[in-house]
């Protein structure tokens, strides 16, 4: 039987490169929830099952169980309407992927903190801060659920501002794994504050962003830099009071959306400036590209009317442009040595 060490052997770059390993499989999950939003997926699946909806269905009795339930919701009463059981079982599809990540995800996590736990090779001060991911991802599940339970009773789509959520707090996660994964790595850094302004800016570009995708605001106006043949449209129906505008209007979401990207490109330049004083030239640069990249996809998915290849590019380079911003604000935050 194998013993439990004896002492602690902690074993930073392992926990290190098993953070980094979590946080590209968030990234393919991240992407993947884009192509469930955009293929109209995620209402397919009407229960939640933790364990026994990891397998899928194996029959075509099981099949149709799954087909007569999604038949019984208003998604399929009032879009879907006469939807056939092969077109059914595409949508499943998207779904049943995005789900199997996350369980996926959580199995990439637990057992191998437990083992890590076991072998004594957690560093010291790092147990919490690693059992907090671990809870997090368990309230990430319960947020998905309720995200999807929002368009199973008199709506035909989710929540958007409860996909925002889930989206959200899926990048708080991915952000945990990278910042400890480059603690573990480099050294213990302290969030800058211009690396505070630049994510809390681009946090709320990402909450715009969900808006955009849940409220289909991205098929409002198809064209750059313009909406139509104006800056914002004056016949645009508006709503009471006017701060509902900025959550439940598609075509104030879309503008704003729109021109925060170049706030959020601001404070990056900012943020890869610091950067470049401090002599990271890689950080720097990859920063600066990864927010011209970004918002250079964003014009190009409403140029193409969110074809669906492009605008799942914008959704994965967020993460990217995210991870840039983590990476640059810890290497300036780390402490310098000594003269």
């Amino acid at each position: 039987m194998l013993q439990r060490p004896a002492a602690p052997a902690p074993r930073p770059r392992a926990i290190s490169n098993w953070l980094i390993f979590v946080a590209l499989l968030i990234l393919a999950m991240v992407m993947v929830g884009g192509i469930t939003r955009l293929t109209e997926s995620g209402l397919s699946i009407v229960h939640w099952d933790p364990i026994s909806g990891a397998i899928p269905p194996l029959t075509e009795a099981d099949w149709q169980a799954q087909f007569d339930a999604y038949r019984a919701t208003p998604q399929y009463a009032q879009v879907n309407s006469g939807m056939s059981l092969a077109d059914f079982k595409t949508i499943f599809f998207w779904e049943y992927v995005h789900r199997l990540l996350g369980r996926l995800i959580g199995l990439a996590f637990a057992l191998p903190l437990l083992w890590f736990w076991w072998r004594r090779a957690i560093p010291q001060g790092y147990g919490w801060k690693l059992v907090g991911i671990l809870c997090l991802g368990g309230l990430q599940g319960v947020i998905g659920w309720w995200m999807v339970v929002s368009g199973l009773v008199d709506r035909t789509e989710v929540s958007h501002v409860r996909l925002a959520i889930h989206l959200l707090t899926a990048l708080a996660i991915y952000s945990a794994c990278i910042w400890v994964a480059l603690d573990l790595r480099l050294a213990r850094a302290r969030l800058p504050l211009v690396g505070i302004w630049a994510l809390c800016a681009l946090a709320l570009q990402l909450m715009f962003g969900a808006y955009v995708a849940g409220l289909r605001a991205g098929y409002a106006f198809n064209t750059w830099p313009m909406m139509g043949d104006e800056w914002f449209p004056a016949a645009a129906p508006m709503m009471e009071p006017f701060t509902r505008n900025l959550v439940d209007n598609p075509i104030v979401v879309q503008f704003v959306h729109r021109w925060l990207a170049f706030v959020v490109a601001i404070f990056s330049i900012w943020l890869a400036m610091k950067a470049w004083l401090r002599g990271l030239r890689l950080e720097a640069t990859a920063l600066v590209g990864a927010v011209c990249i970004q918002i250079m996809l964003g014009i190009l998915t409403l140029l193409s009317g969110v074809k669906i290849d492009i605008a799942v590019a914008h959704q994965g380079m967020a993460a990217l442009l995210l991870a840039a911003m983590l990476a640059a604000a810890h290497r300036i935050g780390e402490p310098r040595p000594a003269a």
